[in-house]
């Protein structure tokens, strides 16, 4: 795989209410992904920037809200974002992280 790929198949962590619940219950992960990347591509990329190891990614793909404003009417874009389950042992603290 090519490692500028890796580097920009993560655009971001995800935080949420739900998220925050998944991290504190389940040991998951969330970030923004790639609409066009793949679970073997975001392990790789997770694995690779914060040197930890990954047990499963779970992927979503989240449809943009249709929204009004005014007359004009519009959606939002539609995006995915990816649940990642780190093996026993491993954590990602974003605060010192190297990436």
């Amino acid at each position: 795989m090519n490692e500028d790929r890796l580097y920009q198949v993560l655009v971001s962590p995800h935080i949420s209410e739900k998220s925050t619940l998944a991290a504190e219950k389940g040991g998951q992960i969330v970030f923004k992904v790639l609409p066009t990347a793949t679970k073997p591509q975001i392990k790789a990329a997770v694995e690779k920037l914060f040197e930890v190891e990954v047990d499963r990614v779970q992927v979503s793909n989240v449809m943009g809200k249709r929204k009004s404003f005014g007359r004009v009417a519009g959606t939002r874009s539609n995006w995915k974002k990816a649940y990642v389950k780190l093996k026993p042992g491993h954590d990602i603290d974003f605060l010192d992280s190297k990436a």
